[in-house]
């Protein structure tokens, strides 16, 4: 039984379309023309045991379908959907022997009407199934990375992003920047948060929060970090309050020392940290100088803001006081605390902040403080 050229060409086609191996496409239509044959000719099978004793292969280069039932030769025949007698074997092949497996080729006059019909009703959802496969294959591996998107449209309290012609992506809620406009063909960078394979097919969720979208969006625009020279110790980022906006902090050492790495990672102008603030709704991003040393780390951390010293807080595992003059304070603190929250996830220390007094040189009133203290009193 032919199909024809037309029906592999359509194969092909189908196969190039959906991105699918046209092997996996004949193996699918095979299984399903399979149970379409033994439905309609072994219909009294309830075991599944025809399906094993019927064989159907399409070759690909010509089109044609074989029908082919297996039997054993027995002396005597007990399962007429299993065995054939030696006897009726020696009429389809002559050197037919006991315990040999006969392949008995059929072409039922209808079959063909059947097989076009399978293949219309089947292989439209086994086809399906592959895709969902192929898509979860694809991008299971691709957690905590880079992905470019189109913003498609928002569906409740999720938005739809296109990552290619047939995966979409969900942006929810949570996952969002605080302010900022996700209109429909626009292009964004995001961060691929979680893959799963469900009933439905795929669920890939993105995000646009997560500290992973600016480490890797710094990875494409910083060499120096590509190539190994600057290496990330740790990024944070926080939502603060909406009029705030979103600050990140990012800390990086340097492997060379003749390379610095906060101005490396700035730019000349800082044209490189604002080509990644800017894939951010323009996110503060502070640079800082990771250090070995806790208070050290928490001294930097806390930067706009200039921190005269650091101090632990005795009997109080990873606490540390950083002392500012006054005229630092609201910078050490930041808008709603978001400097030193930033701080105290960036380095894993619980920072306090106090005020110190600035230095200044002696007045003749401290020199000579008990005399001026004689001299109120009377």
């Amino acid at each position: 039984m032919r199909l024809g050229s037309d029906f592999v060409k359509a194969l092909d086609t189908l196969a190039e379309e959906r991105g699918l191996d046209v092997n996996v496409i004949i193996s699918t239509l095979e299984a399903a023309l399979l149970s379409a044959y033994n439905r309609k000719y072994h219909p009294l099978s309830a075991t599944g045991a025809s399906e094993k004793n019927t064989e159907i292969k399409i070759d690909h280069e010509t089109g044609e379908i074989t029908v082919s039932e297996l039997r054993k030769v027995v002396d005597e025949l007990k399962d007429p959907e299993k065995e054939i007698t030696l006897d009726d074997a020696l009429a389809i092949d002559s050197t037919a022997e006991i315990g040999q497996t006969l392949r008995i080729e059929r072409n039922p006059s209808d079959f063909g009407r059947i097989a076009a019909q399978t293949a219309r009703q089947i292989i439209s959802q086994r086809l399906r199934d592959e895709e969902r496969r192929v898509v979860y294959s694809a991008f299971a591996d691709k957690v905590g990375d880079l992905v470019s998107g189109v913003i498609f449209k928002a569906e409740g309290d999720q938005i739809i992003v296109h990552i290619n012609d047939k995966t979409d992506a969900l942006l929810p809620r949570r996952e969002r920047i605080n302010g900022e406009k996700y209109i429909p063909g626009t292009t964004m960078k995001f961060y691929v948060l979680d893959v799963k394979n469900n009933i439905r097919g795929p669920r890939i969720t993105v995000s646009r929060t997560h500290p992973g979208l600016l480490k890797r969006l710094m990875e494409l625009e910083i060499p120096e970090i590509q190539q190994g020279i600057i290496e990330i110790k740790g990024v944070v980022r926080d939502g603060g309050m909406r009029e705030g906006g979103m600050r990140a902090k990012v800390s990086l050492v340097t492997l060379d020392p003749d390379v610095d790495p906060v101005g490396a990672c700035v730019g000349n102008g800082g044209i490189r940290i604002k080509a990644v603030s800017s894939a951010l709704k323009n996110e503060k991003i502070d640079i800082v100088v990771y250090s070995n040393d806790p208070l050290v780390y928490i001294k930097n951390a806390l930067l706009p803001a200039q921190v005269a010293r650091v101090e632990p807080v005795l009997d109080h595992e990873r606490e540390a006081t950083a002392y500012v003059y006054q005229d630092q304070l609201s910078l050490a603190i930041g808008k709603a605390g978001q400097n030193v929250r930033l701080a105290a996830k960036l380095t894993g220390w619980k920072v306090n902040i106090e005020t110190i007094e600035p230095d200044r040189m002696p007045t003749l009133k401290d020199i000579f403080h008990d005399v001026f203290t004689d001299d109120e009193k009377h």
